[in-house]
């Protein structure tokens, strides 16, 4: 029963201690006309993009008003979406981009995040 237990903390910590692949980060954010909330997510994943990824960053934000054949192209729902288009696997955050902690996990920004076993 031991070992099975430090096996699987072996591969959890494995699986959430990545290595951040070499190559730019392409981000897009679906944004719906110029409201508050579209503006507050503009400004935030660009304090993201300059504070985390620093240079290592390409963000496109598109206006599903003024672009709604990509919106229907990426199966936009709901905005704000960031969508983490590279490095693969494709990624999707939908809602709140106010909590940076869920925001880096669910777009596999994480890079030495610690869990508790």
């Amino acid at each position: 029963m031991k070992k099975f237990k430090k096996t699987r903390a072996k591969k959890v910590a494995a699986k959430t201690s990545t290595v951040r692949p070499r190559g730019k980060y392409v981000l897009r954010l679906f944004v719906a006309g110029a409201t508050t909330r579209s503006r507050q997510a503009v400004l935030r994943v660009r304090q993201l993009c300059a504070a985390e990824l620093k240079d290592n960053c390409t963000l496109e934000v598109i206006d599903i008003y003024q672009q709604p054949e990509l919106a229907r192209k990426n199966q936009i729902v709901a905005t704000p979406t960031l969508i983490k288009e590279f490095p693969r696997p494709v990624r999707r955050f939908i809602g709140n981009l106010m909590n940076t902690t869920g925001l880096f996990i669910e777009l596999d920004l994480v890079t030495n995040h610690k869990v508790a076993v």
